[in-house]
């Protein structure tokens, strides 16, 4: 028959009887080391299946006779790599937040974990250079609206700004000029004119100078009468052209007329306490930070600072 094996004139090997277009196969036995190595492999598996997890069924895999599982397994991780900063952080716990800087060697350990946590939690809002976007304050300069000192935006980042749930927010509030009819439309563009002079962004002009009177009777209680800002109140300084929603006459109109309450989580109900604190001094040592704030007259309310600017 034509597929017959035959004996290989060349070779003396035996074909397997298969032929293809006049070429022809030969039936030599495999190596002994890859048929050596086959059979290894089978016993590996099979002594795999038995020790670990293999087996998927309905509700799990096969335990394995050794318990072990990859999620223990990280979980034994974390919990040595917890354990190993556990002294670290007991320290970070126990030193008030304003005498971090006294330890130099700690400071860097809370800046780095601080880092850590505001890759996590902050970029989505203040990006991952933490410059900020419209709506969202840049961390790195030194304009802040409540303050900038270490203690300052602990507070900040303790209780949050504006957010519910916590008695301790801070709070400021904008009346909506334009919206709730407190200045026509056209005393509005007359304010966004006097800012914009004040601020360096337009030239003296007869809108500004009528905008002047209608700020010092509106607006100047919270912003100062040169648009300084108060940080008591959480007024930003509007002389010094650094803005959170725009400085442009669009944008200016925007804000005068409608107002804005932008808020910020009070991160103690999302954190513990010292990655709370460790992000502190992460802002703080992003370049805008500054001295501790001096201390308040004994008549002066008691107002706790924060660091949203």
């Amino acid at each position: 028959m034509a597929n017959e094996p035959r004996i290989d004139e060349a070779t003396g090997v035996e074909t397997v009887g298969h032929e293809w277009d006049g070429i022809e196969e030969l039936n030599n036995p495999l190596p002994r080391w890859w048929l050596w190595t086959f059979y290894a492999c089978i016993a590996f598996a099979l002594g795999y299946v038995v020790l670990y997890p293999a087996l998927p069924g309905l509700t799990g895999a096969t335990p394995g006779t050794l318990g072990w599982t990859s999620r223990g397994a990280l979980a034994a991780d974390l919990k040595a790599a917890e354990a190993s900063k556990a002294a670290v952080r007991a320290q970070i716990a126990a030193i008030p937040v304003e005498q971090l800087a006294a330890d130099p060697k700690l400071l860097r350990v809370a800046i780095e974990g601080g880092r850590a946590a505001f890759k996590v939690n902050c970029v989505q809002c203040h990006g991952a250079g933490a410059a900020g976007s419209k709506g969202y304050p840049n961390l790195n300069d030194d304009d802040w609206l409540w303050g900038g000192d270490i203690a300052t935006i602990h507070q900040t980042l303790q209780h949050g700004i504006r957010y519910p749930g916590d008695d301790q927010a801070r709070q400021s509030q904008m009346p909506a000029f334009g919206r709730d009819g407190i200045l026509t439309p056209a005393q509005v563009q007359d304010v966004v004119s006097h800012v914009r002079v004040i601020s360096g962004e337009d030239k003296a002009n007869g809108s500004a100078q009528r905008g002047a009177a209608i700020f010092a009777a509106n607006c100047a209680v919270c912003h100062g009468a040169n648009g300084e800002g108060n940080r008591l109140v959480g007024a930003p300084r509007l002389s010094d052209a650094i803005w959170l929603y725009g400085g442009d006459r669009a944008s200016l109109t925007e804000t005068v007329t409608n107002a804005h309450a932008g808020v910020m989580p009070a991160w103690s109900q999302r954190l513990d306490p010292v990655t709370v604190k460790m992000l502190a001094a992460y802002v703080h040592s992003l370049g805008g930070g500054e001295a501790a704030a001096p201390v308040a007259p004994a008549e002066a309310p008691a107002q706790p600072a924060t660091a949203t600017k």
